[in-house]
């Protein structure tokens, strides 16, 4: 089954028309997309979008062998014009199978946004789901409610990251799936950022006018051309560990929860403790929980070492400077006597073995931890010793993780991966 993304941006496109935001500001050249459509085969269109016939003719594709156009979304403004020879669009009722004449199995997909996703199977049984922007699939399919994977899915990962976690939990999405992000909209900037957030989710977004092939790869130099930019770019290899550093309400815990968003099961380990009495921390604690999915869970304990040597769902540790703070707490590092008398090798000891944990876990981790080293000097001699092994820690568990991140104003940047 053939695929030729004539679009791949939101609704409006992007830049979206007279929105004056960095985004749409920065989304030019190859970043610049068109509202999202689909062409299977040359003969099944999934959304009918403004300018559909040129974006065609830019991806060397001929309209003129379409035989159904399926609408998957409510398409405001004003009336579109229905290229001569294309027939006329519609919407199929949820859960109705459709059998064209070309010989795919188009069947209706339920969403939780007002739209419909379509499952499409090929002539050799491969399958495809394609969803509205914003939307996930409201159900499963298959034996005992769990879905029979795909072989791609297009859909809003950006917007939707908790869609593709569903998917997952279902098991219509698994490694072998390709991920493919579509309706991108400006909520994030175009370049980078977006290839970086995409990673994390084990996603990918191609430029418009892509052609892709779905199934067992065909013959070299078929699979992943795109008309006009060479070829596609290839799924990057999804980071197992993950270390996000940053300063005191630089965005680092959201970034984190971030990267794990597309996961169904994630278990959320907090080291602060509880702090009873402590309204400010109670606060703190409580919005943190509001924002995570209701799916993930969560461990209070600084009991780290088991938890990275057990197989399991990916760990979000949140934070490791807390983690040094109860490490130290049970070294008596903070006195001097006690840290010249064996509290420096304890401590040492407790981080070396933290260290070796992230290295040898088989679970996916991302990691969470105050970056000190550029602010002021401490005053005291305990401070400092603080601020000096939690750079010590950082940097061990650094060495050990496939990317780093020091989040800075919110905003992430690359230091390593």
């Amino acid at each position: 089954m053939e695929l030729t993304l004539l679009g791949t941006g939101a609704p409006e496109g992007l830049p979206r028309p007279d929105c004056p935001c960095a985004a749409c500001a920065t989304a030019l050249g190859d970043a610049a997309r068109a509202a999202t459509a689909l062409l299977v085969d040359g003969s099944l269109l999934l959304d009918l979008t403004p300018g559909i016939a040129f974006a065609a003719a830019r991806a060397g594709q001929n309209l003129g062998q379409v035989r159904q156009v399926l609408l998957s979304h409510p398409h405001d403004g004003p009336a579109m014009e229905i290229p001569a020879g294309l027939p006329q669009p519609a919407r199929v009722p949820d859960g109705r199978e459709l059998t064209l004449i070309s010989g795919q199995r188009v069947r209706a997909v339920a969403t939780d946004a007002p739209g419909t996703g379509y499952e499409v199977t090929g002539h050799d049984g491969e399958r495809l789901l394609y969803l509205p922007p914003g939307a996930a699939a409201a159900g499963t399919s298959g034996p005992e409610g769990a879905a029979a994977p795909y072989d791609t899915v297009l859909m809003d990962v950006v917007g939707r990251p908790d869609a593709l976690a569903r998917l997952r939990e279902a098991g219509a999405v698994t490694p072998d799936t390709d991920v493919l992000a579509v309706h991108l909209d400006h909520d994030v900037p175009a370049g980078r950022e977006t290839v970086r957030r995409l990673t994390a989710a084990g996603a990918r977004a191609v430029p418009d006018g892509t052609r892709l092939t779905v199934g067992p790869p065909p013959a070299p130099g078929v699979r992943g051309l795109a008309a006009g930019t060479g070829p596609a770019p290839a799924r990057a290899p999804l980071p197992r560990r993950t270390l996000v550093l940053g300063g005191a309400r630089s965005g680092k815990s959201l970034e984190a929860e971030r990267r794990l968003a597309a996961w169904p099961e994630v278990l959320y380990v907090a080291t602060g403790g509880t702090r009873d009495g402590d309204r400010e921390w109670a606060e703190r604690v409580s919005l943190h929980r509001e924002r995570r999915p209701a799916s993930w869970r969560t461990a209070e304990t600084c009991d780290l070492v088991p938890l990275l040597a057990e197989e399991g769902p990916p760990l979000l540790l949140d934070c490791l400077s807390l983690w040094l703070t109860d490490a130290m707490d049970r070294v008596d590092a903070w006195d001097d006597a006690a840290w010249a008398g064996g509290g420096e090798r304890g401590l040492r000891e407790r981080c070396a073995e933290l260290a070796d944990a992230v290295r040898t876990t088989r679970r996916t981790v991302v990691a969470v931890s105050n970056e000190v080293g550029s602010g002021i000097v401490p005053a005291t001699a305990a401070g400092r010793r603080y601020r000096d092994e939690l750079g010590r820690l950082n940097a061990a568990v650094a060495a050990e993780c496939e990317h780093v991140l020091l989040v800075v104003a919110g905003q992430p940047l690359p230091l390593k991966g």
